[in-house]
């Protein structure tokens, strides 16, 4: 029986795959590089724009007390049954159940400051995967229900994508508040929702099956040239955007058979040893299909991992579930990262909603807590070995000047060469900045 988040929600995959998959934003291929080329504010210059992001989501809350932030003298009570242990980082400690993380800490940072307001599923994710707290009439339930735009989308429509890959890759699924707001759906995610751990893994929008041959392909794009050529003798003639749909329907034609796409997603490819040092799950196989990639050329990839929401067990499951596979497949994103030379231009950014209560409830279990919450972020510009704040005694909130998901969000985005205090506008005309008056942490760069 799948463990359910509070609000009911399972950890159960779809193998649809798609779009955005959700009303309004379920585009074909064909349908995404219109909207691309209509956006036609993509492709900013700036001296920072190789950079690419990788943000690990983990879905529910990750307990940053007994994983990033641990409180060894706290009372039993708040301190849990987990213990430390010594980093390859003087001074650097986490949990003893990331035993191969804890070799990598001279590659990340840790923000122990970090705290925000809202201890609830939904508005908290929204806050966190945007920079924005949501406004009043926010709806949890709906899918996507971003009332700003999510850090991906804002990197799509600033950057727009390189080469023949999508700017911003959702997987294995699309996070509700993973949407493009008014930015619209040219920029929405490309969304692969299915497991890259399945043996029949595949996309089916950007690869043929395997089934099928380039001859059939080429069959398929005659039969509709000649269809073209039809409907264009008619009434499509007078109509510019269905004259133009033939041209975006032969490039994605081309994505389908192009090698730079073939080799992003074929994962199939990637040696044995390496598959297995990530993990055969879901997070490790989806941590190394966000570096394939990136690698290829994908300027954010958001990974949405669930189910973190321990509100009972917490310790049996973090130990025996979660924490085994965070630990193989973050260790080895970062140091594949480090061994291909990937890592300063690519920022990775590990972050839940909130985190858990301090106090251990009646369950064996931990709340949600948004007042202390810790991020790990890694590359792209930031300082390796590093930690920035701290929280009190019992873990309860930070010492000192705190930081929150605007100041995180002004990082990523300066990280990656976009001015946070840039603007874009409703569909009213109304400014929007692209953080809402975030502070770059320059603390925590290079």
């Amino acid at each position: 029986m799948p463990r359910r988040y509070c609000d009911g929600l399972s950890r159960r995959n779809s193998l649809r795959i798609g779009m955005a998959a959700a009303p309004g934003f379920s585009l074909s291929l064909n349908e995404l590089l219109q909207r691309q080329v209509a956006a036609g504010d993509v492709g900013a210059a700036n001296q920072k724009e190789n950079v690419s992001l990788i943000v690990l989501f983990l879905k529910g809350g990750l307990s940053t007390i007994d994983t990033l932030d641990m409180k060894p003298q706290a009372p039993v009570e708040f301190r849990g049954e987990f213990d430390p242990i010594a980093t390859n980082v003087r001074g650097i400690e986490v949990c003893s159940h990331l035993p191969r993380l804890a070799r990598q800490a001279d590659k990340f940072a840790l923000l122990r400051s970090f705290t925000h307001t809202d201890s609830n599923h939904g508005p908290a994710d929204h806050w966190m995967l945007t920079g924005y707290a949501p406004r009043a009439g926010f709806n949890p339930n709906l899918k996507p229900n971003n009332q700003f735009p999510s850090l991906g989308s804002i990197v799509a429509r600033t950057l727009g994508p390189r080469g023949s890959v999508p700017p911003y890759v959702c997987l294995p699924r699309m996070h509700a508040s993973c949407g493009p707001a008014y930015l619209g759906p040219a920029a929405a995610p490309f969304v692969v929702e299915a497991n890259p751990n399945a043996p029949d893994f595949s996309v089916p929008d950007l690869l043929p099956p395997i089934t099928v041959d380039s001859s059939r392909l080429d069959s398929r794009r005659d039969l509709l040239s000649t269809v073209d050529r039809f409907t264009q003798s008619g009434e499509a003639r007078a109509n510019s955007a269905a004259l133009a749909t033939s041209s975006f329907r032969e490039k994605a034609f081309s994505l389908m058979v192009s090698p730079q796409t073939k080799s992003a997603f074929n994962i199939a490819s990637e040696p044995d040893p390496l598959r297995l040092e990530y993990g055969r799950h879901s997070l490790g196989q989806s941590c190394l299909m966000a570096r394939r990639l990136v690698e290829a050329g994908v300027r954010c990839v958001t990974i949405d991992h669930t189910n973190w929401d321990t509100h009972y067990d917490n310790f049996n499951v973090l130990k025996n579930d979660l924490l085994p596979h965070l630990d193989s497949a973050l260790s080895t994103l970062l140091r594949d990262l480090h061994d291909r030379g990937l890592n300063e231009r690519t920022l990775v950014v590990v972050m839940g909603e909130f985190g858990r209560t301090p106090r251990v409830n009646k369950d064996a279990g931990r709340d949600h807590w948004g007042p202390s919450n810790c991020i790990l972020l890694s590359g792209g510009g930031v300082r390796g070995g590093l930690v920035v704040g701290e929280t009190n005694a019992r873990g309860e909130k930070p010492v000192g000047e705190s930081t929150g998901p605007a100041d995180l969000a002004a990082t990523m985005m300066h990280c990656l060469g976009i001015n946070p205090e840039s603007e874009f506008h409703t569909p009213e005309g109304r400014p929007v900045k692209v953080t809402n008056n975030g502070r770059v942490l320059r603390e925590l760069l290079v």
